[in-house]
C-alpha cells in the first residue's frame, strides 16, 4: 500500500531576530543582508529551550486533529536534526518521552539541511510492509546556538524552528510515487562545526579559536546546490515518467531566498509554484521542508490530487528529493 503524509505540523520560537540585530553583531547594513541573502527576519528559541522543545511542540502540533486510533498505532518516530539536546542519548528519546510513546522505536537521523528527506525516506520504506501503522517525523534545529554572530555570510541566513508529519498508508495514485537520496563525503568540509566529537575535543583551544561554531564555504555549496538540485529532482520525475511542468507546488529546503529564486529561474519554475519561508523564517535546516510544506497548506490549503516536489541539500554534502501526490 502508498505511504503518504495524512498530517503536518510546526512550531517556531516566538523571538523575532532582524536583520538591524544582525548588522549590529556583524557591521554589515541592513541594505546589504536583504539584497545578499533576501531574509529578513528569522526566529530564535529562548535560552532554556533545546531542540527537543521545540520538536515536541511541532509534533503536537500535527497529532493535534487526528484521531486517537492513529496515535495508539505509531509504530516509529524519527527526528532529524544536526543540532541535538546532546551527543547521547538521541534527541528522539525526549521526544518519545514528552509524548507518552512507551515502546516506539524512536531515534535521531543527521543528514544536515537533508535530515528530514532521509527521514521520510526511511519512515516510508519501514512503513510498507505495516499497513495498519503511522510513522512520526520530526525536523528540529536550533542554529542560533551555534553560530559565529561575527560572520555575516552565516548568521544572517539561519534561524531555530520544527516542523513535522505523520505518515500513514493511502490510496492507490497517492502518497510518495518515488524518492531518492545521494551523498558525497568527499564534500564534507564545505559545511561542518569542527569541534565538539571524538576528532577534535571541545576544549580551551578550540573554544578560544572558534572550532565550535558552524563553518560554511557558502561559495561551494551553492555551486553544489545548483548542480546536485537539478540532477536529483530529474532522476526522481524520471522514476515517475514526469515532467517538472506537471508539478503543482514545490518545497525545497531554504537555503536562502536569493538561491531558491535563482534555481526557479534556472528550472523555469513559475515563482507561484515555490514555497517560501526563508524571508522570515532564514533557513531552519531539517526544520525547513516539514515548517515549508506547513506554511503553504495554511497559506493556500493542498488540495486533492496536487503533485508536490520537495527537494534538499545539505552537509555532507548531502541531497534529496521525493514526489507525493497530496491525498
Amino acid at each position: 500500500m502508498p505511504v503518504g503524509v495524512i498530517s503536518i505540523g510546526s512550531h517556531v520560537p516566538p523571538r523575532v531576530v532582524t536583520n538591524r540585530e544582525i548588522a549590529a553583531w556583524t557591521g554589515a547594513t541592513e541594505e546589504w543582508l536583504a539584497e545578499r541573502t533576501g531574509v529578513v527576519e528569522r526566529r530564535y528559541a529562548a535560552d532554556e529551550d533545546a531542540t527537543s522543545d521545540l520538536a515536541t511542540l511541532a509534533a503536537q502540533d500535527a497529532l493535534a486533529d487526528l484521531e486517537p486510533r492513529v496515535r495508539k498505532r505509531l509504530a516509529l518516530l524519527v527526528v532529524a536534526t544536526c543540532t541535538p539536546d546532546h551527543p547521547q542519548p538521541a534527541t528522539a528519546a525526549l521526544v518519545q518521552d514528552r509524548l507518552g510513546l512507551t515502546d516506539v522505536p524512536a531515534f535521531d537521523v543527521n543528514a544536515v539541511c537533508s535530515g528530514f528527506l532521509y527521514a521520510l525516506t526511511i519512515t516510508e520504506a519501514m512503513l510498507k510492509e505495516r499497513p495498519d501503522a503511522y510513522g512520526l517525523i520530526v525536523g528540529a534545529d536550533i542554529f542560533s546556538r551555534i553560530m559565529d554572530r561575527r560572520d555575516r555570510r552565516t548568521v544572517s541566513l539561519f534561524g531555530d524552528g520544527a516542523g513535522a508529519v505523520v505518515l500513514g498508508h493511502v490510496p492507490d495514485g497517492y502518497g510518495i510515487l518515488a524518492s531518492r537520496l545521494r551523498s558525497d563525503g568527499t564534500l564534507h568540509h564545505l559545511v561542518g562545526v569542527e569541534a565538539g566529537g571524538t576528532r577534535s575535543r571541545l576544549d580551551e583551544d578550540a573554544l578560544a579559536a572558534g572550532r565550535h561554531l558552524f563553518q560554511m564555504d557558502g561559495r561551494q555549496v551553492r555551486e553544489y546546490a545548483m548542480t546536485t538540485l537539478e540532477r536529483i529532482i530529474e532522476e526522481t520525475l524520471a522514476d515517475c515518467g514526469m515532467k517538472i511542468d506537471e508539478v503543482d507546488r514545490f518545497v525545497f529546503h531554504q537555503a536562502n531566498t536569493r538561491l531558491l529564486e535563482s534555481f526557479a529561474a534556472t528550472l523555469g519554475i513559475d515563482s507561484a509554484r515555490v514555497a517560501l519561508t526563508a524571508p522570515h523564517l532564514g533557513n531552519t535546516a531539517a526544520a525547513s521542508v516539514p515548517l515549508t510544506l506547513h506554511h503553504a497548506h495554511r497559506t493556500q490549503p493542498l488540495r486533492r490530487g496536487e503533485l508536490l516536489l520537495f527537494a534538499s541539500i545539505g552537509g555532507g554534502m548531502t541531497a534529496g528529493c521525493a514526489l507525493t501526490r497530496w491525498y
